[in-house]
């Protein structure tokens, strides 16, 4: 009797085609290198330079840096974009879990509730300027509306007033980023073992305090991904601020990526452009850095 010879294991492609493997991963590494961390380096370069509309190889030691922060204008940018983000980032992740608390208690037309809330998010930050720069329109928005239908003394100038510009600011790209927020959140709640709900209501524990006590807790790795992206909008912020208000009145909403813009396309100053990018991305670095170490010992922590 004719007996089949069992089949070998395969080995994995990898090893069977290694050359194949690097050549496929090749375009990838080349934009890597070239892209992100070669333009990283000729910043870093420049910015130790005294280039102005043109690059140059003259070293001028720190002078740029110097240079930077005695800029007015730049420590401006550095204090809205600190208070910017402290109240995009707790702002976005407060209504974000909210509005998942809420879809999470099964509601009616979950579904569309969760297209509208998440919907903004896939506009563009320019968009979103634009629509909330004619609401928040004093001749045109929100408050001429409300003079209009009988409340006189309606008054909602921020976009136009310099201590609350800023403010009109996070109202827009709240709006806009917590449905992604909600969606992160969510898709942790639903990660919730059902029995929790149940141990729960025969002990008589009230909901809130399930979620502020047990929940909440668990959603950590949720909340540290939202946060790293909330944090990566507000160092990119520009698109919004310069559809909104041009950085104006005056400078009451200038921030560092538009500095950086102006100085480097509209002064042709791309020495100190540089130099102010670097401080951004030190920046950066020095608060994900100690954030994802933290984060990787946890979970070493865990598997352990």
């Amino acid at each position: 009797m004719y007996r089949r010879r069992p089949l070998r294991p395969r080995r994995p492609l990898s090893r069977r085609w290694p050359f194949a493997a690097w050549v496929a991963l090749l375009p990838m590494l080349l934009t890597v290198i070239f892209a992100y961390l070669g333009t990283m380096l000729w910043t870093v370069r420049v910015s130790f330079s005294n280039s102005r509309t043109f690059p140059s190889n003259d070293f001028a030691g720190f002078t740029q840096y110097a240079r930077l922060f005695h800029n007015d204008r730049w420590l401006v940018s550095l204090q809205h974009i600190v208070l910017y983000g402290a109240c995009f980032i707790v702002a976005c992740i407060v209504l974000g879990m909210l509005l998942a608390i809420f879809i999470d208690q099964r509601v009616s037309a979950e579904g569309v509730l969760r297209t509208i809330f998440l919907y903004p998010y896939a506009m563009s930050f320019v968009a979103t300027g634009l629509v909330w720069q004619w609401i928040l329109n004093p001749s045109l928005g929100a408050q001429a509306v409300l003079r209009k239908i009988g409340f006189a003394h309606a008054h909602f100038d921020w976009i136009v007033d310099q201590d609350w510009v800023v403010y009109t600011v996070v109202i827009a790209t709240v709006w806009q980023a917590s449905g992604l927020v909600m969606a992160l959140m969510l898709a942790g709640l639903r990660g919730v073992d059902d029995e929790l709900w149940k141990a729960a209501r025969l002990d008589g524990i009230p909901r809130w305090r399930v979620y502020a006590s047990i929940v909440i807790p668990m959603l950590g790795p949720s909340l540290s991904t939202a946060f790293v992206l909330l944090f990566v909008m507000v160092v990119k912020l520009y698109d919004a601020v310069v559809a909104m208000t041009q950085g104006g009145p005056g400078t009451a909403s200038e921030v560092p990526a538009k500095f950086i813009m102006d100085y480097l396309f509209g002064r042709a100053n791309i020495g100190l452009a540089s130099a102010a990018s670097v401080v951004m991305l030190l920046t950066v670095l020095a608060i994900l850095a100690p954030f994802f170490y933290a984060r990787s010992r946890a979970a070493a922590r865990k598997d352990v």
